[in-house]
């Protein structure tokens, strides 16, 4: 039986006072998604892109879909909804891509 993993990638997109390109707000807590069972039944791989609102003290406000496979979706919004960030002035708005494949 193979396991899944994930991994997760995160890139700014824009502050939401300023245009911030190419530099990602730091991660201080990172919670793993669990893999469905359906999804490692199947051998499923993907990766989910969410688009992450960033409160200014690092909570996270909402995350929005930008692609992936629906048996995934799930347990990345669940993580990444457990995820903390560096405090900062203002909120930003981070893509994170959580890509799920086999061990």
């Amino acid at each position: 039986m193979s396991a899944l993993l994930s991994t997760a990638f995160v890139h700014s997109t824009a502050s939401a006072q300023e245009e911030q390109p190419g530099s990602a707000r730091k991660i201080i807590t990172r919670t793993v998604p669990v893999c469905p069972d359906l999804a490692r039944r199947m051998n499923l791989e993907g990766t989910v892109k969410l688009l992450v609102t960033v409160e200014p003290d690092g909570t996270v406000k909402s995350a929005e879909v930008v692609g992936g496979h629906p048996l995934l979706v799930n347990a990345a919004e669940n993580a990444v909804h457990k995820w903390k960030w560096v405090p900062e002035q203002a909120a930003s708005k981070e893509l994170v891509e959580i890509k799920f494949q086999r061990k």
